[in-house]
């Protein structure tokens, strides 16, 4: 079974796929788990360095960490697997957090703040607040209904003769305050009309290509 490790630390860290040398702050790993879980669920490795070395955990000190950090600094509580793992004497630590069903789950801040993260590449990131509004439009028992005024016609208009569009660009274009811009982005979004995409520098938005179905990242 150390064949199994070793494959999956040759892939190195991506979106799916985290390494940790050590967890010593609940808080902060917390964030880690609320990003897989708010995007398509991950695998995190205790004991495994950035460069995936394996370098080995000493007790189960980090088994403790990341049950409080589920389950005090997530909300909701994040339901993970574990296993543990001994390669070649060197002790590891396997989290699997699945991807959440209702979205978005929150981690908690050094301020007591609640915040949502999601995982881009192999970086975490906090969510975009049209990202936040988009999740709870989903959980919503209301429907959505769509009125294709002149800013919807607008946006779905200049997204079909050019690649994507910012919330800045597309307020500036239309005259629309940020707020209003932002619920006709989500309209279109809960639609299946339009996509997101984000990174730690910018968010922006294009149409939804009909063959990627339920990917927003």
């Amino acid at each position: 079974m150390s064949t199994y490790i070793k494959n999956i630390i040759l892939e190195g860290e991506h979106q799916q796929q985290d390494f940790k040398f050590q967890v010593n702050d609940s808080r902060k790993i917390a964030r880690t788990l609320v990003a897989f879980a708010n995007t398509d669920g991950g695998k995190l490795l205790i004991g495994v360095k950035d460069n995936g070395v394996i370098a080995g955990i000493r007790t189960d000190e980090e088994y403790h960490m990341i049950e409080a950090a589920a389950t005090m600094y997530c909300k909701p509580e994040i339901d993970f697997a574990f296993r543990n793992w001994n390669i070649d004497g060197k002790k590891i630590l396997e989290i699997d957090v699945p991807r959440a069903r209702i979205k978005p789950v929150f981690a908690k801040t050094d301020t007591g703040k609640w915040m949502a993260w999601v995982r881009v590449a192999d970086q975490n990131i906090l969510a975009d607040s049209i990202m936040i509004k988009y999740w709870k439009r989903q959980k919503s028992q209301k429907g959505t209904v769509i009125h294709y005024s002149e800013d919807e016609k607008f946006l779905l208009k200049h997204l079909s003769s050019n690649p994507t569009i910012s919330l800045g660009k597309y307020c500036h274009l239309t005259g629309l305050p940020r707020n209003l811009a932002e619920n006709v982005i989500v309209d279109m979004m809960v639609a299946g009309l339009v996509e997101m995409g984000q990174n730690e520098h910018q968010t922006w938005f294009r149409l939804k290509d009909p063959e990627e179905e339920g990917k927003i990242y």
